[in-house]
């Protein structure tokens, strides 16, 4: 689309009314010498049914052509799709190329668009129907700085985008190359698109370093998502002057002597939750405390608006970017053995069954005991092991209490229909040198659950109060799945061979589906598949219920240090405590606001937005790092799961590493395979050969492309598939 073109059509959406020749000519500043090149323009546009005339030479645009705002979404392949307007914070994420509706934009329709540009559109239908858009114009480019490699030349060299999305190259003059060697990471801040260039200028304004260093590579990470990785001046100075204040004042309750622990991960940088469970008349008492973040980030302070710009702490395999300077999150915020902390403490009461019968919440100082790790109550618990259960034991009757309410917790939320996924996450095992020894899935033991049974209990209890109190806050919400998704799953399952019934949709059905594959092949499929009929988890001020965990009422109390909607969670509930309290210590806690905007239905959906930003971030280093582990064994054979079917090939998952790849159709020999659309796979033409979802075969390593994050494989027909056992 020339610029001419560009300025009329939004001249037309402007005036939205007719206009003679003369009118465009004198809106658009047009000479004489210009008058047959607009004719023709506007004769064009009339064959391509966008613009209309009467026989007085009269012109508008022409009905449903009215323009609308989006971004682009690009493909490496040069075509683009128009986002006209983002999915609702609960959506799940948008299909992968072939699947999705979103407006086509073929690239000679990109006009000088690039991926994530917000642009102005013009909408129309080709061929059968289906929807195209034209980008008419750019509104505002998403890319003033770009993470990339830098190519040195003798006068000038040139930066190639890391996202692959982007496609041009910017063009950096040697006194501008701010020193960076040819082959190192850059980030370059780009110039203006001249008109007719698809290559800007631009000049280098970071050196990141070598990309073959897994630091260098995460600083490219954290660049490329846009994660604020540095905390600004006036934070700095405001963490340096906070002092430790343990003050016992008359709203906090002393808890130093009940036997609070901590468990955690080996490897864990921040300690902001402990637990202790005493044995009662009627069952158990719980106590969950939560560092009391709130008591050092006062509302609207720098440290306060630094905090809320992260929104959540981003963790990656050899670094973290907090979401509150380590002086807090590892010290005075860090729930160290042995150490006076301020908290936040839920007390819940609960009989046998698990019933809460009662809550209470105050503000409170403890003295954590012991720092536990999963790994070291399984083996006390668990395994019975001799030495550690004579090191640790005077926590022999608390952690037996522990994973007895535990118990008692995780059976009541299964029988009222919590879903229970099991999807392991990816542990990289990195040595001292960058190699990659092992990509292997996560496991969770009794441990893991016992933690995660007691924070659901309080994050439950917690929105509870506040929704019964009529405090504003954020709750955790998750809404009913997308129905025609999930009937869409059960016709697939249903051509697996399982036995899954006509009541769709409710938590409890999921939660039968889930135990059907438990230990099967097609356990961690089926988890994934129906993890994707899921809404997004999301925050908001209205409680509407969370779906997946069957609980009328939740939100998030328990990691205030490394995730905002929890702090104004602890804000609101000190609210609500000071206004039971007299009116002299209620006056101060009421006005404190909960955020840096009053709105919280903005908040919310701000803050969800940081999350996604955050776990695509770690998606992304994670991919990169599994790319890096296997681009050294190219033509080596492993044995996998087809865990998707597309009309493009199958993707598959590894059993020995936690490694998921490709196997594109041009690598699928012997045969012309179809997409079976209906059932799910893909047929062979001749043989009548079928692979589907859940089927073991084995596979040869073919390619790796790091920049694309994509590790591509062939079926070997040199070994036999793997039985189906």
């Amino acid at each position: 689309m020339n610029p001419l073109e560009e300025e009329l059509l939004t001249l037309f959406r402007r005036e939205q009314g007719e206009l003679s020749l003369a009118d465009i000519m004198e809106s658009l500043h047009l000479g004489h010498h210009e008058r047959k090149e607009l004719l023709i323009l506007l004769a064009d546009l009339g064959r391509r049914q966008l613009v209309t005339s009467s026989g007085k030479r009269l012109y508008q645009l022409a009905a449903g052509q009215d323009l609308v705002e989006g971004t682009v979404e690009m493909h490496p392949r040069g075509f683009g799709f128009a986002i006209i307007q983002t999915a609702g914070q609960g959506q799940a994420p948008r299909p992968k190329t072939g699947d999705r509706q979103d407006p086509f934009i073929a690239p000679e329709n990109l006009a000088t668009a690039h991926h994530g540009d917000r642009v102005l559109l013009q909408l129309f239908k080709r061929g059968r129907g289906r929807q195209e858009a034209r980008v008419v114009r750019v509104l505002e480019r998403a890319a003033s700085r770009v993470v990339g490699i830098y190519m040195a030349g003798r006068a000038q060299g040139l930066v190639t985008p890391e996202d692959d999305r982007l496609l041009f190259n910017v063009l950096v003059r040697k006194e501008h190359s701010c020193g960076a060697r040819d082959g190192f990471a850059v980030v370059v801040e780009i110039g203006a698109f001249k008109p007719g260039q698809r290559n800007p200028e631009g000049r280098i304004v970071e050196v990141l370093g070598d990309p073959a260093s897994i630091d260098v590579e995460t600083e490219m990470v954290i660049r490329k998502r846009g994660l604020p990785h540095q905390f600004s001046a006036e934070t700095v100075e405001q963490v340096a002057a906070l002092t430790e204040d343990l003050t016992l004042t008359p709203d906090r309750a002393d808890l130093r002597d009940v036997l609070h622990i901590t468990i955690d991960g080996e490897t864990a940088r921040d300690f902001d939750d402990a637990v202790a469970v005493d044995k009662t008349t009627r069952g158990f008492r719980l106590y969950v405390s939560i560092a009391d973040v709130s008591h050092y980030v006062q509302p609207d302070t720098p440290l306060d608006r630094d905090a809320y710009q992260r929104g959540t702490s981003v963790y990656f395999p050899t670094r973290v970017v907090p979401m509150l300077p380590e002086r807090l999150s590892n010290d005075l915020c860090s729930l160290v053995p042995d150490q006076d902390r301020l908290t936040f403490t839920a007390i819940l009461e609960f009989d046998r069954t698990g019933k809460r019968l009662s809550s209470k919440f105050t503000r409170s100082i403890i003295r954590s005991r012991y720092r536990m790790t999963y790994t070291k109550v399984k083996k006390i618990v668990v395994d019975q092991d001799k030495e550690l259960r004579k090191e640790y034991r005077l926590l022999l009757t608390p952690l037996k209490r522990m994973a007895e309410l535990a118990a008692a917790l995780e059976q009541r939320r299964q029988a009222r229909g919590s879903i229970g996924f099991e999807i392991p996450e990816p542990e990289i095992a990195i040595g001292p040198d960058d190699q990659i020894s092992a990509v292997n899935r996560s496991a969770r033991n009794l441990a893991h659950k016992m933690i995660e049974e007691f924070m659901l209990a309080a994050n439950e209890a917690v929105a509870e109060a506040l929704s019964e109190n009529h405090r504003p806050t954020l709750y955790r919400i998750h809404e009913t799945p997308d129905q025609a998704k999930v009937l869409e799953f059960t016709h697939f399952a249903r051509s697996l061979g399982l036995g899954i019934s006509t009541d769709t949709g409710s938590p409890q059905w999921f939660g039968k589906i889930l135990k059907l594959v438990a230990g099967s092949p097609k356990e961690y499929i089926i988890n994934n598949l129906l993890l994707r009929t899921m809404q997004r988890a999301r925050y908001s001020p209205d409680n509407v219920g969370h779906f997946g965990l069957a609980a009328t009422y939740y939100t998030h109390f328990t990691s205030p240090i490394r995730r905002y909607p929890d702090l104004m969670v602890h804000r609101a509930l000190a609210g609500l405590a000071a206004a039971k309290a007299p009116r002299s210590k209620a006056k101060k806690t009421e006005a404190l606001p909960a955020s840096p905007t009053a709105d919280l239905t903005a908040a919310g959906d701000f803050l969800s937005t940081r999350e996604r930003v955050a776990v695509e971030a770690d998606r992304e280093m994670t991919e990169r790092l599994q790319a890096r582990f296997m681009a050294d064994k190219i033509g080596e054979s492993f044995e996998a799961v087809v865990s998707g079917v597309s009309a493009f090939g199958l993707y598959v998952e590894l059993l020995e590493w936690f490694i998921s790849g490709a196997v594109s159709m041009t690598k699928l020999k012997g045969d012309y395979f179809q997409f079976d659309t209906k059932n799910h796979r893909l047929v062979g033409a001749n043989t009548g050969k079928i692979y589907q979802i859940g089927d073991l075969v084995r596979v040869r390593l073919a390619s790796v492309e790091p920049r694309q994050r994509r590790i591509n494989f062939a079926i070997d027909e040199l070994r036999p598939a793997i039985a189906d056992t």
